[in-house]
């Protein structure tokens, strides 16, 4: 499979990636630094959806139900050079499944995720997964 975004930007103003049909307004001057994602922030953000997706694609292969998801993702952004150093996650499932077997989750989202792969070979990823009972 291939991939292709395309990004732009004016000078002295904040940049947009257009995927498809979405377009994703991102910080890139100290004016939005509070408001808009900077590209740390978005880079976190592929790989929880990198993480989302797999939930619902191993939903089906692993025949378990839930309601929703919720995940938090923490990095640590060491200096010299600047780059992601420690990735953390907690990932929530709300679900009343007994099938749901949140370690055979775990394993297959980090055997058989992209983005979390590709991650995973520069810097380290921990996490958790747990359920909780629908509302």
């Amino acid at each position: 499979m291939d991939y292709q975004i395309k990004a732009s930007s004016m000078a002295h103003d904040d940049a947009t990636i257009h995927i498809k049909e979405s377009n994703i307004d991102f910080g890139t001057t100290p004016k939005t630094a509070d408001s808009l994602p900077n590209p740390a922030e978005l880079f976190l953000g592929s790989f929880a959806a990198c993480m989302l997706k797999n939930v619902e694609r191993f939903s089906t292969m692993m025949r378990f139900s839930y309601t929703k998801t919720t995940l938090e993702v923490k990095a640590t952004r060491l200096e010299n050079p600047p780059r992601m150093d420690n990735i953390e996650y907690s990932l929530t499932i709300y679900s009343d499944d007994d099938k749901l077997n949140t370690a055979l989750l775990k394993k297959n989202i980090e055997k058989f995720g992209t983005i979390y792969n590709t991650v995973k070979l520069s810097c380290s990823i921990s996490g958790t997964i747990k359920t909780v009972p629908n509302v």
